[in-house]
């Protein structure tokens, strides 16, 4: 039996869900509430204002970038491959995290723009660690950032990943 999400999350997923399905402006306090199936007033017992919902769904974006960084750092396929692999929009709910903070980020909010560099630093020093070589570390981490532009565009390839493996296998 899937577990309850508290109110607290119900909210935060509702608010990531208008920002990446409908934008930031019809996120709007009343729609997040409605979405979430909470009063306004019980939103408002979680996050007084727009600023602290934004604030809360930066700070679960950590908490769920650090869980991934762990997974990467421990993941048996290695983390360049676990880093590819993941660099696709599976529909997890940290993959709508990124997007609704990208999308957050782009309104020149700084919280969301400074987890959203410190998670590709994160994701980076694990590359450039495994690999012991920072220009290929960021290379294989721009080429995940493509993988994923494409991904949550509706403009990837079914190839794509498998033709990033062939050329890493050429690689000295």
């Amino acid at each position: 039996m899937p577990e309850e999400r508290s109110t607290r999350d119900r909210v935060l997923d509702a608010f990531e869900r208008l920002l990446v399905g409908a934008g930031s402006r019809a996120a709007t306090l009343d729609a997040v509430a409605a979405d979430a199936g909470v009063s306004k007033g019980g939103l408002l017992y979680h996050f007084h204002s727009r600023e602290a919902l934004v604030e809360g769904m930066v700070e679960r974006l950590r908490e769920q970038a650090r869980a991934d960084v762990a997974k990467m750092v421990s993941a048996p396929q290695g983390p360049v491959e676990f880093y590819l692999e993941t660099s696709v929009d599976s529909g997890s709910d940290f993959d709508r995290a990124l997007i609704a903070a990208s999308r957050i980020a782009q309104e020149n909010d700084a919280g969301a723009r400074t987890a959203l560099a410190d998670i590709r630093e994160a994701w980076f020093d694990v590359l450039n660690e495994h690999l012991g070589d920072i220009a290929l570390a960021r290379t294989i981490q721009l080429i995940g950032d493509g993988l994923y532009f494409d991904d949550t565009t509706g403009l990837a390839h079914p190839d794509a990943l498998t033709h990033v493996r062939e050329v890493l296998k050429r690689l000295p």
